[in-house]
């Protein structure tokens, strides 16, 4: 036994070590790799605009700095890059910016704040130059802001309009006798439709048609001014697919050159006068926001404004980068609350809702700041339902013109499977103390159990109404008559009183400077995430997630819908959640 108790002893011993001297070198080269001093700008430079990795405002940041030491990917968000952009554009060796974005993540209205960048960076008078084998109707409405757009011979164009479609299942329901009992507040709440009906109701039709059509005249707008193309003249190329091939694009004045990528940067190469084979000086964007990031000088004031993110779908617990938390997002409001050095919140938004509770919650601490320092939302792409919940208490809103908002309505879905279980020959019988203690699946939703159940629904919207009625000084049947559910663009959302102003994360940040009367301060954002070790291990390159595997296992498109179903699953309890989906290619 002693013999094998040194041999387990030894084998234990080594396992530790291998693992120490693992780790070490993980170390070093986190430390030493991930350095940004080293990143060299050299004159006469050109910035590579390229968003294949960027989705996100906000990066995310964690409490435990071991975190971002062993992270593989570069902590660089959407804010960042809009605050590259300004820095270069007073910078004497960038020159210009070189757009090669093929797979754009933005939603439009991180692309519209992206576009005004790019636009205050041209006043500088230096080139903004666009490139692209083939263009999305989302990639075009970014690359159009560039002074020339290049476009692949082999490539294609799709510029025809807007559109979105809704799968509907009351007829698979029935086939399948697996039932979604749906209880819910707002007629325009359509999130549940789908299992309610086989075709899109009149007030679903109405909102949604209300809804392209403005973010569509948003989208024209911008590209009009841009391309000095008239409206008009815009929405006849969409509707007569005039822009279908590369030349008939250059015909029509979409794009400019139509021509392969070598010439592209040959052209970029003359702008700069570089001669003979030399290649010019190039820096990746995520390099560049990097070293903003760490030479930015330190501001001479201490006052701050806390910018804190809430981006992804409403659940409980910590949240991440894709997820908003009540644990990390109330302990953001707490920590700027007791910072003597912030003056001002601004909380930037960019979500379709999710729980009704953890969004009251937020609201919660939204409210406890209010009375200490002012707080100001900057909306993203969307603050819908839960999104517009943790909003509405705000001194000001803002909001982009296309940001897609209100849905101010919730609901409930309860999975039944009594009709499947008969079917198929299964039977279940339920022992109680009481006679509502118990609501099973497996028999028939009864009228009492979902007359109850719809108090709740009504309880968590009467409460949604008055915190909206409150926070935007109207009375509740001033809300209730634009609420029931409706989703609104910014634009939209102005001119009803669900936002005060148009503009982005830069516009919120003066209105809370000047609300907490301060001319000069520094940012500084929020949330930091509490992650453990097992979270530390998912970061390495060669350990894959379970997520991953499934990804590489069934494909893309197939774990896309996986993850939709995912979703269905994790919405647990009463939900402020945006209607349906939107995805405009």
């Amino acid at each position: 036994m002693k013999f094998l108790g040194n041999v387990m002893a030894t084998i234990v011993g080594i396992f530790v070590f291998f693992m120490l001297f693992f780790f070490g070198i993980l170390l070093i080269g986190a430390i030493f790799g991930g350095e940004t001093e080293g990143i060299e700008v050299k004159n006469n430079s050109v910035i590579e605009l390229n968003l294949d990795d960027i989705s996100n405002d906000y990066a995310g940041k964690y409490k435990d700095p071991w975190m971002d030491v062993f992270s593989e990917k570069k902590n660089v968000g959407l804010t960042d890059v809009i605050n590259a952009i300004a820095a270069a554009k007073t910078d004497g060796d960038i020159k210009g910016i070189s757009i090669l974005n093929q797979e754009s993540q933005l939603g439009l209205a991180q692309s519209k704040e992206l576009r005004e960048a790019l636009n205050d960076f041209k006043k500088s008078g230096k080139f903004v130059l666009a490139y692209a084998n083939d263009l999305t109707q989302r990639d075009y409405y970014l690359n159009s802001v560039a002074n020339s757009i290049y476009l692949n011979p082999a490539g294609d164009i799709d510029f025809k309009g807007l559109s979105t479609e809704i799968m509907f299942f009351k007829d698979l329901q029935e086939k399948s006798g697996v039932k979604m009992e749906v209880i819910r507040h707002g007629k325009y709440k359509s999130a549940v439709e789908p299992f309610l009906e086989n075709k899109m109701s009149d007030a679903n039709r109405e909102q949604t048609t209300a809804l392209l059509n403005s973010i569509w005249s948003s989208v024209l707008e911008d590209i009009s001014t841009s391309r000095h193309i008239p409206i008009s003249r815009l929405n006849e190329i969409a509707t007569g697919l005039l822009a279908r091939t590369p030349e008939m694009a250059k015909a029509n004045k979409l794009i400019d050159v139509v021509a392969y990528e070598d010439v592209y940067h040959n052209a970029i190469k003359k702008a700069l006068k570089v001669t003979g084979d030399d290649d010019y000086n190039k820096v990746s964007m995520t390099d560049y926001a990097q070293k903003v990031n760490t030479t930015s000088l330190l501001s001479e004031t201490d006052n701050q404004i806390a910018v804190i993110y809430a981006q992804g779908e409403i659940q409980s617990g910590e949240g991440d980068v894709n997820v908003i938390g009540e644990g990390s997002m109330r302990r953001s409001f707490q920590e700027a609350r007791k910072n003597k050095d912030i003056k001002a919140i601004v909380l930037r938004v960019d979500s379709p809702g999710g729980s009704a509770l953890t969004s009251d919650l937020i609201w919660r601490e939204i409210e406890l700041t209010k009375k200490i320092k002012p707080v100001v939302v900057s909306m993203g792409n969307y603050a819908a339902s839960g999104g517009y919940y943790i909003s509405c208490n705000a001194n000001t809103i803002f909001a982009e013109k296309n940001t897609i908002t209100g849905s101010i309505g919730v609901f409930g879905v309860l999975p039944n499977f009594s009709q499947l279980s008969t079917r198929i020959g299964i039977n279940t019988e339920q022992i109680t103390t009481n006679e509502n203690a118990n609501y099973s699946p497996f028999v028939p939703l009864n009228e009492k159990f979902r007359g109850v159940t719809l108090q709740g629904i009504e309880r968590v919207y009467k409460t949604f109404l008055h915190h909206v009625a409150e926070g935007r000084k109207m009375t509740v049947a001033q809300v209730d008559s634009i609420a029931q559910g409706r989703v609104w663009t910014g634009t939209e959302a102005q001119r009803i009183g669900l936002v005060d102003k148009i503009g982005n994360l830069n516009d919120a940040l003066k209105e809370a400077a000047s609300l907490a009367k301060i001319k000069d301060y520094s940012t500084q954002n929020f949330p930091e995430y509490e992650k453990d070790f097992n979270d530390l291990i998912g970061k390495f390159p060669f350990v894959k997630s379970k997520e991953a595997l499934i990804k590489e296992e069934i494909g893309e498109e197939n774990y896309f819908i996986l993850q939709k179903i995912k979703k269905v699953q994790l919405q647990k309890g009463i939900q402020a959640r945006m209607p349906f989906e939107i995805s405009i290619q």
